[in-house]
């Protein structure tokens, strides 16, 4: 497959919790303590649940 140079730079808009878990770090009750006090964004799709990226760059960066 090509991969165009500014696909490289694209982020995706959301990931699942397994992913969150890998990326961070942190361990999966972590992930829903978070998301539980708002500190993590998330949205539904029908059962998966899905953390906004941006939310947890800002978590890490912080």
């Amino acid at each position: 497959m090509i991969e165009r140079e500014w696909e490289k730079k694209l982020e995706p808009l959301t990931v699942r919790i397994s992913t969150a878990v890998r990326i961070t770090g942190l361990s999966r009750s972590r992930i829903y303590e978070l998301i539980q006090s708002g500190d993590l964004e998330t949205a539904k799709v029908g059962r998966a649940t899905l953390i906004q990226y941006q939310s947890l760059k800002k978590l890490t960066q912080s």
